[in-house]
């Protein structure tokens, strides 16, 4: 890298753009109505449900892929996060509403109002949701 006096050269990791703003595209559900409302959408268009743990590291894993692979997503599919630890009644309605076994971290995806696609923990790889899209 050039040297140039008086300026501070920053050395950062390139990332894609998507990974920058991914999260402020990612819709957060908080309430049951949110899940009911996840349920409605899906008839329009798919919809990805990614339930987080935010202690976990393998949840923060597979939030830094679904970031970094944002791109292979974005405008695909609305994309919805559920800090699970906050919200667990929440999380435990998807888990009745959707007849789906309860993972962390897990990605749900909807279509038509029905699952077509779940994973969980090192599975969650963008790649193979948008094949689900």
């Amino acid at each position: 890298m050039p040297e140039y006096k008086g300026v501070l050269q920053l050395r950062l990791p390139l990332r894609p753009i998507a990974y920058l703003y991914s999260m402020n595209n990612w819709i957060s559900v908080t309430a049951t109505e949110d899940v009911y409302k996840i349920l409605e959408e899906s008839v329009k268009k798919p919809q990805i449900i990614f339930k987080d743990s935010i202690t976990c590291g393998i949840s923060a894993h597979a939030k830094e892929k679904l970031q970094n692979g944002y791109i292979q997503l974005e405008g695909k599919a609305d994309f919805h996060y559920l800090d699970l630890l906050g919200f667990r009644p929440v999380s435990n309605l998807i888990a009745q509403e959707l007849k789906v076994t309860h993972q962390s971290p897990q990605i749900i995806v909807l279509k038509d109002k029905k699952v077509v696609y779940t994973t969980s923990h090192h599975a969650i790889d963008p790649a193979v949701i948008a094949k689900h899209l």
